[in-house]
């Protein structure tokens, strides 16, 4: 097809094979299509084509064809697979109970270039990407030439499992281009090389191939929740396959059952116990491989977990190429898409400037109106991009706001993204721009940051009409934080209101110490100390 640029080192995988079965596949002559070939002791050897399959000889496979073999390839692994180095062919293994091989699989492994354009706006738009698809129709294929694309302008380390993505030897494959690879040791510590290659190595997109225990399902959401983009593949073939494997449901936000009280169950017509999804998905975007040139997208893997748990047909994005090579796009149940979006909720303003300035967050046009004495502050919700959702929970919990951390851009009021994603311009944020959503830029993914955002998105640094105790807590605060700084080891201040504590925290924190809130209202109080 245009565009696209084939490797398979094939001749390099035939210098391995006993000469008879090369001499037959030489004859066949169909290397494109070319799957695998099979020996299994005492049957005869077979070719797997795209579309048949071919015996390549009369005579049964020997222990001579087996071990004419074996001793051509690398070690085999503890999962019974081996590689030709600087190749991407894997030879898999058959063992008997005596642990001697009765059977090979020799799959050819193919670096097509070219074969990510159907998606590339995907893997480039920063969010991380899920792709499905039964065995052998490309996931690794495509995995590969994501890895390629993303590195020349990223940080991308690849945990590669069974040396599947980057091939054998400890020299990579150079279709993976500037990527970094990781080799794992053993299939059961995927888990723990994916959680390393984020704490050492400091990458900014992990790919990972076949996600298919559940502890490697934990390191993703773990490593998504740093910020991190993951680029993956999982068993199953459809999203609602993975919906359905208590082992990686976690993947898609999960399963958990919900009694509803009568009201609500009447005002849904539903039962009283219903299907919904447990949390937000590691995965914000997924991909359905259906055949090599169709896929099914799942731009919002949120809505479209909670359309499945609904009865109704998810909002899904076919794409396919047609027979001149050109990428078609069709919209398929659009109309799901806002089946459960809820009204607007408040809003501090709407629109924002274009350019980034050179302070830690991108500020409102207009200030938000400053509070009466005890008047409650409004609920916001936001929807984090590529900032840690733990941490900003903590920061919401230490500055006593009511932020609600949206799952789902859609639910959300404003935006709080990373410089480096903002000035990467990704398609989220250019949508959320467009949409006039206001956007909050933080310099570093750290809760001391966040909580600076958390102060200006809620206006606890303007002090609310009539309140005389704001100035005389400021006081406190100040003279508090020059007796620790003197040496003190700490200083309780005088029990104040809830916006007189959040100022006084601030102070605290612009002053490098540390300051915590104890006892019950109305006698809570501040207390300023030093790390």
């Amino acid at each position: 097809m245009t565009g696209r640029r084939i490797t398979d080192d094939l001749d390099t995988l035939q210098g391995v094979l006993p000469p008879h079965i090369t001499d037959k596949l030489t004859e066949i002559n169909r290397p494109d299509d070319l799957i695998e070939v099979i020996l299994d002791i005492g049957r005869v050897p077979t070719a797997r084509y795209v579309d048949n399959e071919v015996d390549l000889s009369e005579k049964e496979v020997a222990w001579e064809d087996i071990e004419h073999i074996v001793e051509r390839v690398g070690d085999f692994d503890t999962d019974n697979r081996a590689g030709l180095e600087r190749t991407l062919h894997r030879i898999s293994a058959i063992r008997n109970r005596h642990n001697r091989i009765v059977g090979l699989t020799c799959r050819v492994g193919r670096a097509v270039y070219g074969t990510i354009d159907i998606i590339q706006d995907l893997i480039n738009g920063g969010e991380s990407l899920l792709l499905l698809g039964r065995p052998g129709i490309g996931k690794t294929t495509m995995l590969r030439e994501a890895a390629r694309i993303l590195a020349e302008d990223r940080r991308v380390v690849i945990v590669d499992t069974s040396n599947e993505i980057a091939g054998d030897g400890d020299v990579p494959h150079p279709s993976i281009g500037r990527a970094r690879r990781m080799q794992v040791r053993r299939p059961n510590l995927q888990h723990e090389v994916m959680i390393e290659a984020v704490e050492n190595h400091n990458p900014e997109v992990i790919v990972i191939d076949e996600i298919g225990r559940e502890l490697e399902a934990v390191a993703a959401r773990t490593i998504a929740e740093r910020g991190v983009q993951l680029v993956g593949t999982a068993h199953g073939n459809t999203l609602e396959n993975l919906l359905l494997n208590p082992t990686l449901s976690d993947l898609v936000g999960g399963i958990e059952s919900v009694t509803l009280s009568d009201e609500e169950a009447r005002r849904r017509g539903t039962q009283k116990t219903v299907l919904e999804r447990r949390a937000a998905p590691t995965f914000a975007k997924l991909v359905e491989i259906q055949d090599r040139e169709q896929l099914a997208v799942h731009h919002d893997v949120s809505a479209a977990v909670d359309a499945l748990l609904r009865g109704l047909p998810p909002p899904t994005e076919a794409r396919f190429r047609n027979s001149d090579g050109e990428i078609q796009i069709k919209m398929l149940n659009p109309e799901a898409s806002t089946a459960r979006r809820g009204p607007a909720g408040y809003r501090r303003q709407s629109a924002l400037p274009s350019a980034l300035p050179e302070e830690d967050l991108t500020l409102p046009l207009s200030p938000a109106p400053a509070r009466l004495p005890g008047e409650p502050l409004a609920t916001i919700r936001i929807y984090p991009y590529g900032v840690a959702r733990n941490r900003l929970r903590q920061a919401a919990k230490r500055l006593h706001v009511p932020a609600f951390i949206a799952d789902e851009v859609g639910q959300a009021d404003v935006m709080v993204t990373l410089r480096s994603y903002y000035r990467k311009h990704r398609k989220l944020i250019a949508d959320a721009e467009n949409r006039r959503m206001p956007i909050y830029v933080l310099r570093a993914n750290t809760v001391g940051k966040m909580e600076s955002f958390l102060v200006d998105l809620f206006a606890l640094d303007r002090a609310p009409a009539g309140d005389p105790a704001s100035s005389q807590g400021t006081q406190d605060a100040q003279e508090a934080i020059n007796k620790v700084l003197n040496g003190a080891h700490s200083v309780d201040l005088k029990p104040a209101s809830s916006y007189v504590r959040r100022s006084q925290h601030e102070m605290a924190r612009e002053a490098d110490l540390v300051s915590h809130s104890y006892g019950k209202e109305p006698r809570r109080r501040v207390r300023i100390f030093r790390d």
